[in-house]
């Protein structure tokens, strides 16, 4: 039986996903921006999304297997905690001075893999460590980290355009963006060295077997075929609870991933009426983008602690299906608003259901998968983030340049549509150890 953790020991194994987040806050608020500022149209944009849910795809089952069979100095998951950490923040410090598209394109590849390197082990690492009763506080904590990284990552260009910081680097991103990349580095760093230095890890509870285990493929080669070998069997034989989840994953990432590319281009020209991306009131959409996602990030970690106590009150599916909901609804009132001010209120949904799909379908999924193989189904769950993000990514184009008319706001109802279809699917999920212990996340022992 894994003993009960203390609040701070919750806190500083989770506060990496501070730096993670901030970095993917960066990402996700700005790329469409700095994509267009280098020349892309809005029906290319998807396209150059496609490094994140590829690279997800590919990254997070095979690390997550990886840790699974991992024991070292550092642990099982930290080191890749590590290496992540290292290789993203030289990304983040390179991405804003981009010379080029296909080069601000081949730095999100290398962003976005890094940050899977260190995103999955941390959701393993949750389970690792954690027992049944507390594994929902500890992806809420995980939660209420990522929506304070996600909010100071996206203020900072608008608090620094307020502080009189203005102009333009060499290949047209604002100054305001491309220091906020640079403090996202050493944030991204920072943050994942604590976890790595003031959290434990637990030894395989079977020390010979596990040993056993690798000795039959030793070395990195035989630890690769090993994990390709068992990445479709761990598909074929997923418990019924994350196939239900699966589908609600897939609605989902499909409506947050159409919010992620769009809503910036939709701010700046629904809103603002920018006449084009080299205007200056495209820069000011921009920037007013980023301040929406920091307010739905700020509703994201105020809400994070209430979640488990609504769902013990009620259940994880209604609280999940509730927030999803809500998120969809918001989205669709985007094409109702062209005043910056009310736009504001729309994150407000959108935050409680970023809220809950940062913790509620991870809750429900740990206790309906076996324990030797959290990290291999963690990576696999990623497959339905991904794989609708790829969809998104070959198949928008089309769509977004014959059906939407390169008009932006079109895309972002889509994403609340999805949303809404989500929330509808959670009601078939079998939530098998619907646990709660919110007694941790007031600090109690």
């Amino acid at each position: 039986m894994k003993p009960k953790l203390k609040f701070s020991e919750i806190w500083n194994m989770n506060f990496g996903f501070l730096g993670i987040q901030f970095g993917w806050g960066l990402q996700l608020a700005n790329m469409s921006a700095i994509y267009s500022k280098l020349g892309a149209s809005p029906d290319n944009i998807p396209i150059l999304w496609l490094a994140g849910p590829v690279t997800g795809l590919l990254v997070q089952p095979i690390i997550g297997a990886m840790s699974d069979r991992t024991w070292g100095k550092l642990g099982r998951r930290r080191p890749y905690f590590l290496v992540g950490a290292i290789f993203a923040s030289i990304a983040l410090f390179v991405m804003p001075n981009s010379p080029s598209l296909y080069f601000a394109a081949a730095m999100l590849w290398i962003l976005d893999s890094s940050i899977n390197i260190s995103m999955e082990p941390f959701r393993a690492f949750v389970a690792d460590k954690l027992n049944s009763a507390q594994r929902t506080t500890g992806f809420i904590m995980q939660s209420f980290f990522i929506g304070i990284g996600a909010t100071m990552a996206n203020a900072l260009p608008r608090i620094f355009h307020e502080c009189g910081l203005h102009g333009v680097a060499a290949n047209g991103v604002p100054l305001t963006v491309e220091y906020s990349f640079k403090i996202g580095a050493v944030m991204f760093l920072t943050c994942v060295l604590w976890t790595v230095f003031f959290s434990k890890e637990y030894p395989p509870e079977d020390m010979d077997a596990f040993n056993e285990m690798r000795a039959q493929n030793p070395g990195f080669i035989g630890l690769l075929k090993e994990v390709f070998a068992e990445i479709p069997q761990a598909v074929r034989d997923m418990p019924q609870t994350m196939k239900q989840l699966a589908v609600v994953q897939i609605f989902t990432w499909l409506g947050l991933f159409c919010m992620w590319m769009f809503f910036g281009l939709t701010c700046a020209y629904h809103v603002f009426k920018a006449p084009n991306s080299q205007s200056e009131l495209f820069d000011r959409g921009i920037e007013w983008t980023g301040w929406c996602f920091a307010i739905y990030s700020i509703v994201c970690f105020l809400v994070a602690f209430i979640l488990p106590k609504l769902a013990q009150m009620t259940s994880r599916k209604t609280v999940h299906g509730c927030a999803l909901a809500l998120g969809g609804l918001s989205l669709i009132a985007v094409y109702f608003i062209q005043d910056p001010f009310v736009l504001q209120f729309t994150m407000i949904g959108v935050g409680i259901a970023w809220a809950s799909v940062l913790s509620m379908p991870y809750a429900i999924l740990s206790g309906a998968v076996p324990a030797n193989r959290t990290g291999i189904y963690m990576g696999v769950f990623n497959f339905f983030i991904v794989i609708p993000e790829i969809i998104a990514s070959v198949g928008f184009k089309d769509l977004v340049k014959t059906v939407f008319h390169n008009d932006p706001v079109y895309v972002i109802v889509l994403g609340g549509v999805s949303l809404l279809i989500a929330a509808l699917c959670v009601l078939r999920v079998h939530d098998q150890g619907d646990v709660i212990d919110v007694v941790a996340v007031s600090g109690g022992h």
